[in-house]
């Protein structure tokens, strides 16, 4: 099974210094994909809504503790 390294590509797109070169990372996941076989796209799918949750669940810790930090001030 591969593993794909989407944080690689998040911290690229966080770090683009413009609109077209978040476009062009964007479009190498998009390649990535669609040279895949159906079951590939499964797994690549699974393992990034996996990265997406942890992602998400990631920030929303963040923001409850600057949140809760906030507060206190």
């Amino acid at each position: 099974m591969t593993q794909y390294d989407f944080r690689k590509y998040h911290y690229r797109s966080i770090n683009a210094a413009t609109n077209a070169e978040r476009a062009a990372i964007n479009q190498e996941l998009k390649d990535i994909y669609a040279s895949l076989s159906d079951a590939e796209k499964d797994e690549f799918n699974s393992q990034l809504q996996t990265f997406l949750a942890k992602e998400a669940g990631r920030l929303k810790s963040d923001y409850e503790s600057v949140k809760g930090g906030l507060g206190k001030n």
